[in-house]
């Protein structure tokens, strides 16, 4: 397995979403799950994603289950800040000193750990200063109870803000050869200050991988279904850009999903995709795309197929809690 550097953590070069496992993309195995966690890390892999709110919280248990008596062949990461109820309903964004305490304590009880690797802030609470979450979050680092701290989906003056109060290893934002937006404005802070950056929903939810050719092909608590990029005249239009990945993929002699992992990778020494699976078979899959090579015509032609903006349709229902 090929590692990348994360500011000062290294980790195996694709990492692996633990999120549909527990909830989301329809119903799960836990079997199943535990033995593609089990697979992954018997291929090489240490980088384990979670968050307290998958769930909720019983992905968290699940990955802890999978991990016991292997905690030392894991790179642990989870996320707190969307704060959700037992019964799944939705609190809000929550980013106080307190809460990132309780937070962290019921993360380490649920997973079963004595620390977490790398402790990401899933949403930025606009309601309160982020140094003010940051420097909680940097007294967990100083009791010993988190390694490094994360951001996920936060704009570029508030990586600066909270890295001026303690290193940030890494940030976490959606990428891929439909998501391009980060390129602009959040790669250039991220390479001045030294820090990785993990994208999230590499294949595009799975729209990359080339399996998903109608809306019906989705369960129905599969929250696709509410995604506007997966509704209607979007999801026609998103589908060309499948399919012209699809043809680049069979002139390599890979899948699409290998195809687009293999860009991401390509991308920066510094990058580490999380693609999300909750079955042997896809990972196996996805580890596949750690051996195709591709050509700097490769790229070029990939960056025409995929200029940024190209994906019909925007990322969520509503925006609104994406930090700018």
């Amino acid at each position: 397995m090929q590692t990348r550097t994360l500011g000062s953590l290294t980790v195996s070069a694709l990492g692996l979403g633990c999120m549909g496992m527990s909830e989301f993309y329809g119903q799960g195995d836990e079997s199943e799950s535990v033995a593609t966690i089990h697979a992954f890390l018997n291929a090489g892999g240490t980088f384990l994603d979670t968050a307290d709110m998958y769930g909720p919280f019983t992905n968290e248990e699940l990955v802890g289950r999978a991990i016991f008596g292997r905690r030392d062949e894991v790179v642990l990461a989870t996320k707190f800040g969307n704060e959700r109820r037992l019964d799944g309903s939705w609190v809000g964004i929550n980013g106080t000193p307190d809460y990132v305490r309780r937070a962290c304590d019921a993360s380490l009880q649920r997973l079963g750990v004595d620390h977490i690797d790398l402790y990401y802030q899933h949403r930025v609470d606009q309601n309160v200063p982020i140094e003010d979450t940051v420097g909680a979050m940097a007294e967990l680092v100083q009791a010993g109870k988190v390694r490094h701290l994360g951001l996920s989906e936060a704009g570029d003056e508030t990586v600066r803000r909270a890295h001026a109060v303690h290193p940030i290893t890494a940030l976490q934002t959606e990428y891929s050869l439909w998501e391009r937006e980060p390129e602009t404005k959040i790669f250039p802070v991220l390479a001045e200050l030294g820090i990785g950056f993990v994208p999230y929903s590499p294949l595009g939810r799975g729209f990359l991988t080339g399996q998903l050719r109608s809306p019906e092909d989705f369960a129905t608590d599969d929250f696709r279904r509410h995604s506007p990029r997966f509704q209607g005249e979007n999801f026609t239009r998103n589908l060309e850009l499948v399919d012209r990945v699809k043809e680049l993929a069979d002139q390599k002699s890979c899948t699409p999903a290998q195809l687009a992992l293999a860009w991401l990778l390509a991308q920066g020494e510094h990058i580490a995709p999380i693609p999300g699976t909750k079955k042997r078979e896809r990972l196996t899959e996805n580890l596949g795309a750690l051996d195709v090579e591709l050509s700097a015509e490769d790229l070029r032609r990939l960056d025409e197929l995929a200029p940024a903006g190209v994906a019909a349709g925007a990322r969520y229902p509503d925006m609104g809690t994406i930090d700018g």
